[in-house]
């Protein structure tokens, strides 16, 4: 039984970039669908989709690679299931002055930590990216 199905998530996009892999499946929820949005949307992933294999489905995410090295180097899970990471909003991280981001799980959805500090709003720190 797996009792942190994020940080496997983080685990698997971190090793398959290290082998130069082109994606990486993994089983869907919606939460890691919002993680992959996020990730396409600040032009870490090319893209990700949900594809059928008759049960439960699989989330496929597409990795990108910038002169054959793969643009995630970091890829760190704060919050965890026994240690909760809670911040406000005058407390979001800035990851590497502004170069990575923080994923934040808010009352408004998961959002990056740049639009959590647009939207006035804090969270749970879920993962850091640079």
């Amino acid at each position: 039984m797996m009792t942190d199905p994020i940080a496997d998530m983080l685990t698997r996009i971190r090793n398959a970039g290290q082998a130069a892999h082109k994606w990486v499946d993994m089983p869907v929820s919606t939460m890691k669908i919002e993680l992959a949005r996020i990730l396409q949307e600040s032009h870490f992933v090319h893209g990700h989709k949900v594809l059928a294999d008759g049960r439960f489905g699989v989330l496929r995410i597409y990795l990108k690679y910038h002169d054959g090295k793969p643009v995630i180097r970091h890829l760190e899970r704060i919050s965890r299931p026994g240690r909760r990471h809670y911040v406000g909003k005058d407390a979001i991280p800035r990851v590497r002055n502004g170069l990575g981001m923080a994923i934040l799980s808010t009352s408004a959805g998961m959002v990056s930590d740049r639009t959590a500090r647009e939207q006035g709003v804090g969270g749970e720190v879920l993962a850091l990216v640079w």
